[in-house]
């Protein structure tokens, strides 16, 4: 009888010690996946913030590349007579210019354009991220019919309404002036 209850015993030892082991094994999934799920986190944060930082550098880069455009233009429709150009020259350099200017402007929207959804992919994740670890609707996702609230459609917008204006009053009231 003590044999069987030294065995009982063993047995109920190595049982304990197996759900133990299987305890600590899945609380050591568990804390690797919230350490996995905090480093993924991060990760979306930062790319967040990488994408609003390209956002900004592609507007100056835009903003700087216009001004010299611009000032290029006008430059050489103040100087094109001192500088005995024919009338044909300069209009064909005003427009290269001005050409040159929508293709610039083109790059600005398409680059904060793909800077959208990739945002917009990532606020996604993050959200689907918290409502998991934090609890269903925590955060809402973004939404698109929200697109009147984004700096970048604003952004956007006037790019597009500047550069039509000037396009305008450049073939409508400069050009006509160089004859």
């Amino acid at each position: 009888m003590e044999n069987t209850q030294q065995q009982d015993s063993t047995m109920l030892t190595t049982t304990i010690a197996q759900e133990v082991d299987r305890v600590i094994t899945q609380y050591k999934h568990v804390e690797h996946s919230i350490e996995f799920k905090l480093e993924r986190y991060k990760y979306i944060l930062r790319e967040i913030h990488t994408l609003n930082e390209n956002m900004h550098k592609y507007l100056n880069l835009f903003q700087a590349l216009a001004t010299v455009v611009i000032g290029g233009g006008v430059g050489l429709f103040a100087a094109w007579r001192g500088l005995n150009i024919t009338a044909e020259i300069v209009q064909t350099g005003i427009r290269g210019l001005l050409g040159l200017l929508i293709i610039l402007t083109l790059f600005a929207a398409v680059s904060l354009f793909a800077a959208f959804w990739s945002w917009f992919d990532y606020r996604r994740e993050e959200v689907a991220l918290l409502n998991e670890m934090v609890g269903p609707g925590f955060r809402n996702p973004p939404r698109l019919s929200n697109f009147w609230r984004w700096q970048e459609t604003y952004l956007v917008a006037f790019l597009i309404i500047i550069v039509s204006g000037v396009y305008w009053y450049v073939e409508y009231r400069v050009i006509p002036l160089i004859v």
